[in-house]
């Protein structure tokens, strides 16, 4: 994670090299810095002017919720950027019942707005693509665990897929935005809401059953636990083999899975 393209002050319209250029660790395929605490600018390595412009017209769409507003698009080394308004707070690393409570009716009016929204995007979460990446990587567990999930994805629009504590913010315990919407793609909703329930209601390896029933609660589900689960083995089963390709640390989340077969 962290910058792939280095950006300059010089590189920026006048009206933005008065703010300081403050690098992340935020990318992990792309290039993350903030402008103060004003705006962020995201340099995208790979993405289509079609995908920019996508997701310019998905966050106007979403205008009403608690997300960013792209103010800029531009080009630096040949490559798309975008700048957005920065959300104010902090991202909450342990997460309580009232920043779950708060998630969970996010979510709900996200999918609301999206209910069969297409996309441009590719459906990265759908079974054909992840069971191409299990055999990929040549873990035979990985697809051991694929096996063992009963579950059909529907496509009920779009979704954002990556809602992790790290991508949403509070302010004074407050949900004040959520983020990162470039990957949003389309797919089932239940997988959209199993990915908050793994990174969001789990003590560290153990499912804390409170969490679950608030987020299921506020979000307005009314389904048996053991069905919902196989679409959280499915979400960590994803996230963990996406980490394992990428080098990044995949076993926390290994872990949960094994916790939740239990």
């Amino acid at each position: 994670m962290g910058i792939k393209t280095t950006v300059t002050k010089k590189q920026l319209p006048k009206k933005y090299q008065k703010y300081n250029l403050i690098e992340t660790k935020d990318g992990i395929s792309d290039s993350v810095y903030l402008l103060d605490d004003i705006y962020v600018l995201k340099l995208f390595e790979n993405q289509t002017e079609q995908q920019i412009l996508s997701e310019e017209i998905l966050l106007k769409d979403l205008k009403d919720l608690l997300v960013p507003k792209v103010v800029d698009i531009l080009k630096i080394e040949d490559k798309y950027t975008i700048i957005y308004t920065q959300i104010d707070g902090i991202s909450i690393k342990n997460t309580d019942l009232d920043h779950i409570k708060q998630i969970g009716y996010f979510l709900k009016e996200l999918h609301n707005k999206t209910y069969n929204m297409n996309s441009i995007n590719i459906n990265l979460f759908e079974k054909e693509r992840l069971k191409e990446l299990i055999i990929n990587s040549k873990n035979k567990i990985f697809l051991d665990y694929f096996n063992s999930i009963k579950i059909e994805l529907k496509n009920d629009g779009l979704i954002h897929g990556d809602i992790f504590p790290d991508n949403v913010k509070f302010r004074s315990n407050i949900l004040s935005g959520v983020y990162d919407f470039s990957e949003a793609c389309e797919g089932d909703f239940l997988f959209d809401l199993a990915v908050v329930a793994v990174s969001w209601c789990f003590d560290k390896e153990m499912l804390n059953n409170s969490k679950l029933d608030i987020l299921l609660n506020s979000y307005g589900l009314d389904i048996d636990k053991v069905d919902f689960i196989e679409y959280m083995r499915y979400a960590i089963l994803y996230y963990a083999v996406t980490r394992y390709i990428n080098n990044h640390n995949y076993k926390e989340l290994i872990e949960k899975l094994e916790y939740i077969l239990m």
